[in-house]
């Protein structure tokens, strides 16, 4: 399938694979207990998808630094941070599409949930604008979305929870696809894990995260021991961006390692020392400390607002250099090709246009375009004029040309309804019927549709004539008109 990337392996040695696409509209859950490979599983996902997408990762144990490394991950350590500075930059993060890891290492826990609750927040209010694709990963999940109080502070509590719900359940129209992780399914509210539609379960002992496992599979309770045989790294796979149904699948290998590493059995030494030495090294009296020597002062550090600013810039810089040394100019056939392939699926018409606009930013990439060969506001107009059903030499004609102009003086989800309806009348065909102009708009609803013309009358881009069942549509500027439907 198209965009899709290799997790791993299935039981019969064929690649197991994830559709980048499905996934960004769907949301993932990870389970499995300590040392199931959960970490393993995320570095692999991050590691397949970092040239595709921006990634943000809550990180609570310092485990995914590594990947800035080789990725050129923004690293953010919340302790130096405020909640302030922290909101502005998940709003600047998102504008400027930088991949950032939130390390809430040295954060005590009531910090960590007020940092996440903050970072998240402030992306989760970025303007429409900027509403690009956005995989956001949390490890250990049930630290930040817990089903019931603990050790930290009530507000904070809230702050974290409240952001965590949002990403799962409002963040897909804003692009942020949550990947969430946990070690048991009982600690994490349960209004944040049933929003996911895809989930990979690892191995589990105890009877209720078992059964609980089992339940969001739809596998029989009691199928629900098969948990306890699987083997680290191995993960049973469910959902629209993995399989139909329930999977074992192995996951494959990384190419980055965390700075934490397994334990390691070694032989025990025992002291060549008698007792009595020993207990008084052991129980000696504390030593002060040696004075630290006096470091020179170094100049002040930017601060992480200044630091996102100029990661931005010179992101705008590298991709306007990427675009302006690429030795294969965009052809638009290709771009035409590549959105009608689009426009051909069953479900294209229903799907949302920020959904749309990344599987076509990733099918970009995948024949070997740049990123922003297409702002949203252009894909939008092709999309639009690919959907009314007009071939690509009519397109480029001066009078559709000029439909396209009147097109942008317009709400931007009434754009599709006005290509179809000036594509009809340029041709004199009937005009389109409820359920044509539902698919245009995105909307099963066949009222709203219909209520689309009326809107378009209002904003004087078109004259709208009924008469019994029949109705008639002008297009005000050309005077093209359709015919009785």
């Amino acid at each position: 399938m198209p965009g899709s990337i290799v997790l791993g392996q299935n039981r019969t040695g064929t690649e197991a694979l994830i559709d980048l696409p499905e996934l960004l509209a769907t949301r993932l859950l990870v389970q499995g207990n300590s040392g199931s490979g959960k970490s393993h599983l995320l570095r692999r996902l991050l590691e397949q998808t970092a040239s595709l997408v921006q990634q943000v990762i809550v990180d609570p144990e310092g485990d995914f630094v590594t990947l800035a490394d080789k990725y050129n991950h923004l690293v953010i350590d919340t302790d130096t941070q405020t909640e302030a500075s922290l909101r502005t930059a998940g709003e600047r993060a998102r504008m400027h599409r930088a991949s950032v890891i939130l390390n809430l290492e040295h954060s005590e826990p009531d910090a960590q949930l007020r940092a996440v609750g903050a970072f998240l927040a402030g992306m989760f209010e970025t303007p429409r604008a900027y509403w690009y694709p956005v995989l956001i990963v949390v490890d250990e999940a049930q630290l930040f979305a817990p089903v019931a109080g603990g050790d930290t502070s009530d507000e904070a509590r809230r702050l974290s929870l409240s952001a965590m719900t949002n990403l799962m359940c409002r963040g897909r129209k804003r692009g942020m696809a949550g990947i969430i992780a946990t070690q048991r399914l009982a600690k994490l509210a349960k209004n944040v894990a049933a929003e996911a539609s895809n989930f990979l379960m690892g191995r589990t002992f105890l009877d209720i995260d078992m059964s609980r496992a089992a339940d969001l599979l739809g596998m029989e309770r009691r199928a629900a021991e098969a948990f306890r045989d699987l083997d680290r790294g191995q993960f049973m796979a469910l959902g629209p961006a993995l399989c139909r149904r329930p999977q074992r699948i192995k996951i494959g290998p990384v190419e980055t390692a965390s700075h934490a590493g397994g334990p390691e059995l070694v032989p025990l030494e025992q002291p060549n020392l008698p007792p009595e030495e020993l207990r008084e090294m052991i129980l000696q009296a504390p030593t002060e400390p040696p004075p630290r020597p006096r470091r020179e002062p170094t100049a002040p550090k930017p601060d992480l607002i200044t630091q996102l600013d100029h990661y931005g810039a010179q992101r705008s810089a590298d991709e306007q250099a990427t675009q302006a040394t690429e030795e294969n100019t965009p052809d638009p056939a290709q771009l035409w090709q590549i959105i009608a392939d689009m426009v051909s699926e069953t479900d294209a018409g229903y799907r949302p246009f920020a959904t749309l606009y990344q599987d076509f930013q990733l099918r970009a990439r995948l024949n070997g375009l740049p990123r922003t060969v297409l702002n949203m506001e252009r894909f939008r107009r092709l999309l639009g004029t690919i959907r009314s059903g007009i071939d690509r030499e009519r397109a480029q004609s001066a009078e559709w040309h000029d439909i396209e102009e009147r097109a942008n003086r317009l709400p931007d989800d009434m754009q599709a309804v006005f290509f179809l309806l000036a594509r009809a009348a340029m041709d004199g065909l009937p005009c389109p019927d409820d359920a044509a102009l539902a698919r245009a708009y995105g909307t099963h609803s066949l009222g709203r549709a219909r209520r689309q013309l009326h809107y378009l009358e209002e904003c004087e881009a078109i004259i709208l004539q009924t008469q019994g069942r029949q109705r008639r549509v002008a297009i005000i500027g050309p005077g093209w008109q359709t015919a009785s439907d």
